[in-house]
């Protein structure tokens, strides 16, 4: 695998950690939201990631032939958590139904937390490689001298 390929697998790796840590702070920020502007309460968000082979040319896309099958990250998504809503007895709320219930989203900030710091580890990982890349090509250019 030659320097530029991977670097384009740590980059793609970065973004979609960025991706990913973005919808965690929305889901701990919205824990508590009730009313949302498609109606209910707010729906946890959660990013589906995919793979794809990390082919720089039309002529490697053509040859089929990749150096260890190497493999890109890519967020393709994000989707909207099916989890039901919580409901609390608050008759007080001004969104509580009939019956005095508020329906508040089915979100466990310390389950997002701990994704956040996956997200955060997985990140400066990614950022680890790419600067032992950097260092080897800075290394090899200076064997050239």
């Amino acid at each position: 695998m030659d320097f530029l390929t991977s670097l384009k697998i740590s980059s793609s790796a970065l973004a979609a950690n960025r991706k990913r840590m973005g919808a965690i702070s929305s889901n701990i920020a919205n824990s508590q939201t009730t009313r949302t502007a498609e109606g209910g309460p707010y729906r946890k968000k959660e990013v589906v990631l995919g793979s794809e082979p990390a082919r720089e040319s039309f002529g490697e896309i053509l040859e089929g032939e990749l150096d260890e099958k190497a493999q890109t990250v890519h967020a393709t998504e994000v989707v909207s958590s099916n989890r039901p809503p919580i409901l609390k007895y608050e008759p007080n709320h001004p969104d509580a139904n009939e019956q005095g219930y508020v329906a508040y989203p089915n979100i466990n900030v310390m389950e997002e937390m701990a994704d956040m710091i996956t997200a955060s580890r997985s990140y400066e990982a990614n950022i680890s490689a790419l600067n032992t890349t950097k260092s080897m090509a800075l290394k090899a250019l200076e064997i050239g001298r």
